[in-house]
């Protein structure tokens, strides 16, 4: 079916990977509850799965907040699509993203959540490419580092396509 698209990460390793920072997340948070805040869209997949492994107490809110136009290198331009449903001071917060390259979405985004005033803030990424970093942002938790290839599946997307492959993938394409 997706005979187009390379295996990077297979099902079983996104899945493994997610349990064992799921767990990590369990221990630093023991006693607590986590306002989870998934950045839509391509976030979806990995803080649904994420989050059941996730022992403590959980509550989720939603953004959606971009910098990608339909081509396949960040805009640079940053903006929020979606806010929050509800407010975040006093809360301890973990915001969940399914990629983390440039970092300028994510810089921006925690400089934001961090003015709300919440008793913690961290990020969580399924997948980082620190070899493309043009802005510094603190990831607390990461499944997997990865080479700067475009990549889709898990919730990623080429032009609105492929989010729904079960694994992490190059389409041939873009595999050079």
């Amino acid at each position: 079916m997706f005979d187009d698209i390379n295996v990077l990460i297979s099902e079983e390793e996104l899945t493994d990977r997610i349990k064992e920072v799921a767990e990590q997340i369990n221990k630093d948070y023991a006693g607590k509850e986590i306002h989870l805040i998934c950045i839509l869209k391509g976030g979806v997949y990995f803080m649904t799965e994420l989050s059941k492994y996730i022992t403590v107490p959980v509550t989720l809110d939603f953004m959606k907040i971009s910098s990608y136009g339909s081509g396949t290198k960040s805009s640079g331009i940053v903006k929020i699509d979606m806010d929050l449903s509800e407010p975040i001071e006093g809360e301890d917060v973990l915001v969940t993203e399914d990629i983390i390259d440039s970092g300028r979405t994510l810089s921006y985004l925690m400089e934001v959540l961090e003015t709300r005033k919440p008793k913690s803030l961290r990020l969580c990424t399924m997948l980082d490419k620190p070899e493309r970093r043009v802005v510094d942002v603190k990831v607390d938790y990461t499944c997997f580092n990865i080479p700067d290839k475009f990549i889709v599946g898990y919730g990623l997307d080429y032009d609105q396509n492929y989010r729904n492959l079960p694994f992490i993938g190059v389409p041939k394409q873009f595999d050079n």
